[in-house]
């Protein structure tokens, strides 16, 4: 069952906080957002999908969250706005606010830097030599900062993570559990059948309003810094390689990888598990979709996809094999459509 809600806000007052325009009862109470199928009273849903436009008519929601075009299509008490999904999405932090956590210093933190007073450090918190940390930063438990570290105002990291020495931060950054910021990146020299460890010696940075799941590694650069860019999302177990320039509120999701030395330009969207080759630079406003292996640049927005489609075994087999023989058979065109041209000509 979702956790209960905060103290109900009326309809009116959520538009004089969030905008759009209620139709119905503007004194509905709301305690919660939840869907179309799940709501009860109290609670709003709203219609983002319209394969689910058929629960407007069953819901049991109190009152409902719906685009213009929809306004008419429901009896309920309503809110209406151009995006419904932003709108939840901003509703239900508005009545879920994050709990907030007791300025101060555990006693079993290990703490080498000066922490302002508005911080909050939790138990087995590791903090090194000279690092800064901005109003208001959260640390849970066992989280490790290394020398040189900078974490802006209001940042929020979850047990466990770990942020290497000299990595930067900025304001307003989630990082949840088991986040590795600032690991070496996969850098060896081949030497006679050996491998000579490369010395990474350049920093992670990360801007302002960014969040990162669980048990994602961001590695520092080789020589020059890693970058993600303000605004950007990242998802649970993601590896991003050394070097990388991630961009401008761009989105990947989860289980991806991508190498080292890569650049993706703002407002990029990676699919979940898909994967990026080293040195590729992708396009601002591309979409890769999920599983998909991008092995060159990208330079136009649009959206681009290498899944192989499913089906039975048998005929993956079949077609798989016959792929096998495409450049041969494009040479054998090429072959035919020489010696069709040349019989045009003589003839």
């Amino acid at each position: 069952m979702p956790v209960a809600g905060g103290t109900p806000l009326s309809l009116a007052d959520i538009a004089a906080r969030l905008g759009g325009d209620v139709l119905g009862d503007a004194e509905t109470q709301i305690r919660q957002v939840a869907t179309l199928a799940s709501a009860g009273a109290g609670e709003i849903g709203f219609l983002t999908n319209l394969k689910y436009r058929s629960q407007l008519a069953t819901t049991r929601a109190s009152a409902v969250i719906v685009a213009p075009d929809f306004a008419d299509a429901v009896d309920l008490p309503r809110i209406v706005s151009k995006n419904p999904y932003a709108y939840y999405a901003r509703l239900a932090t508005l009545l879920n606010p994050r709990p907030a956590m007791a300025a101060g210093v555990h006693p079993s933190a290990c703490c080498a830097s000066e922490v302002p007073a508005s911080a909050s450090i939790g138990p087995q918190v590791t903090i090194g030599a000279r690092v800064s940390l901005g109003e208001g930063v959260v640390l849970h438990a066992g989280c490790v900062l290394g020398d040189d570290v900078v974490i802006g105002a209001g940042s929020i990291l979850y047990p466990n993570v770990s942020i290497y020495a000299g990595c930067e931060i900025g304001s307003n950054v989630i990082l949840h559990s088991g986040v590795v910021i600032g690991a070496d990146g996969f850098g060896f020299a081949p030497d006679q059948g050996q491998w000579i460890k490369i010395p990474q010696i350049g920093r992670v940075i990360i801007g302002d309003n960014v969040e990162i799941g669980a048990s994602t590694t961001v590695d520092r650069g080789a020589l020059d810094d890693t970058v993600i860019g303000d605004g950007s999302k990242i998802d649970n177990q993601i590896q991003i390689g050394h070097n990388c320039q991630i961009g401008k509120h761009c989105v990947i999701a989860a289980c991806a990888a991508v190498a080292g030395s890569v650049t993706l330009q703002d407002n990029v969207i990676i699919g979940g598990a898909a994967m990026i080759a080293g040195h590729v630079t992708i396009a601002s406003g591309a979409v890769i979709s999920g599983g998909s292996l991008v092995m060159k640049n990208i330079t136009k927005p649009g959206q681009y996809t290498s899944v192989f489609p499913l089906e039975e075994h048998g005929n993956w087999l079949h077609n798989a094999a016959q792929i096998r023989h495409l450049a041969r058979l494009a040479e054998r065109v090429t072959e035919l459509e020489k010696k069709l041209k040349n019989t045009n000509v003589e003839g």
